[in-house]
C-alpha cells in the first residue's frame, strides 16, 4: 500500500493517513527504541561478566546478529522496498532468530547465568524486527504479492532502487550517531574485554606450565 492508497480515518474531527502515521512510527519510534533493549542486553552482559564465561564467542556472535539485522535496515533506509529488499529483510528476520538460539545455548553452556530479566530483554530484541518486517509489508502489499509471484511484471523486482523522496541527511545522520553510540561502541568494548580477558587468561595459563 502506496502512501496514495493508504487508507484515511477520522480521529477527533482531523483526518489522518495511516501509512504516514505508520512510516514515523518506523522510523521515529519503533528504529530509535530498539537501541534500548539492545543497550539493557549490553549492561546485562557485563554484569554477568561475559568475558569470564562464554567470552569472545558469543560476543562474536552477537556483533553477527546485529550485522544480521543492521544490512537490511541500511538498505530499507536508501532504497524502495521491492521483491529484493522484502527477501533481505525476510532472510534477515529468519537468520537473525536462528543466531539468537545458537546465542542463548553458548551462554547457557558456558554456564555464564542468563538471569529472567536478560531473557525478557531478549524477547523484545527478538519480536521487534518481526513487527518491523510485518508494518513494512502492511504499507507495502503490492510488492509482497510480487515477490509472491516471482517479481513477474515488475521491471526492477531483482534490482536495488533508490528512494523516490530520500530520507533527510539529518535523519540518518542521527540515526548513524545513535548506531554508534547504542551499538558499536558498547559491544565494541564488550568484544575488546572479552579478547583481552583471553589473552590474559592464555598468559596465566603458560606461567602456569
Amino acid at each position: 500500500m502506496n502512501r496514495g492508497r493508504a487508507a484515511e480515518i477520522s480521529a477527533t474531527g482531523a483526518t489522518v493517513d495511516v501509512g504516514d502515521v505508520t512510516t514515523r512510527y518506523l522510523l521515529y519510534g519503533l528504529l530509535p527504541g530498539w537501541f534500548v533493549p539492545g543497550l539493557a542486553d549490553w549492561v546485562m552482559h557485563r554484569r554477568t561478566r561475559i568475558e569470564d564465561t562464554a567470552g569472545t564467542k558469543e560476543s562474536l556472535i552477537h556483533s553477527l546478529m546485529m550485522a544480521e539485522v543492521g544490512l537490511p535496515i541500511a538498505l530499507t533506509l536508501r532504497y524502495q522496498v521491492n521483491p529484493l529488499l522484502l527477501s533481505v529483510q525476510l532472510g534477515g528476520a529468519a537468520v537473525h532468530e536462528a543466531t539468537a538460539l545458537w546465542d542463548v545455548k553458548t551462554a547457557v553452556d558456558s554456564d555464564r547465568e542468563v538471569k529472567p530479566v536478560e531473557q525478557h530483554i531478549h524477547s523484545f530484541l527478538e519480536s521487534l524486527p518481526f513487527a518491523a518486517l510485518a508494518a513494512l509489508m502492511c504499507l507495502h502489499a503490492d510488492q509482497v504479492r510480487a515477490l509472491a509471484r516471482g517479481g513477474r511484471g515488475h521491471q526492477d523486482a531483482w534490482r536495488l532502487v533508490p528512494r523516490r523522496r530520500p530520507l533527510s541527511p539529518g535523519y540518518l545522520a542521527g540515526i548513524g550517531a545513535a548506531i554508534g553510540a547504542c551499538v558499536l561502541l558498547p559491544y565494541g568494548e564488550e568484544l575488546l574485554r572479552c579478547a583481552r580477558a583471553s589473552r590474559a587468561r592464555k598468559k596465566l595459563s603458560r606461567k602456569g606450565r
